[in-house]
């Protein structure tokens, strides 16, 4: 068994791209590769995508880390998909601000 020496949080562009340089050295367990799969069929940014939406969100102060990587994760298209991602960890946005994380997510897909 392997011991964990750290752990981040990274977005799915970036954990497709791990996986599919792991792959290229060893033969992927079988959540690897049913991660991959679902990666591969869903995921429609690309690392570069979502370094440039991670870089321009993180300009806006009330929102954490943890909350920029699941609007990249999830690429919210409204208010209420939005609302559903920042409600939970009770992030007070005012409505410019929402509309300015959904411009960013929109210009960068």
């Amino acid at each position: 068994m392997e011991e964990i020496l750290a752990e981040k949080i990274i977005t799915n562009a970036e954990a497709k791209e791990i996986l599919k340089e792991r792959k290229k050295d060893i033969e992927l367990g079988y959540e690897q590769k049913n991660t991959l799969e679902y990666l591969d069929k869903y995921d429609k940014l690309t690392k570069k995508k979502a370094e440039k939406i991670i870089e321009e969100l993180s300009k806006i102060s009330k929102i954490r880390e943890k909350q920029i990587l699941s609007i990249v994760n999830t690429l919210p298209e409204d208010i209420d998909d939005l609302r559903m991602l920042m409600d939970k960890d009770y992030t007070s946005l005012s409505e410019e601000e929402k509309k300015l994380i959904l411009e960013i997510v929109k210009s960068n897909m």
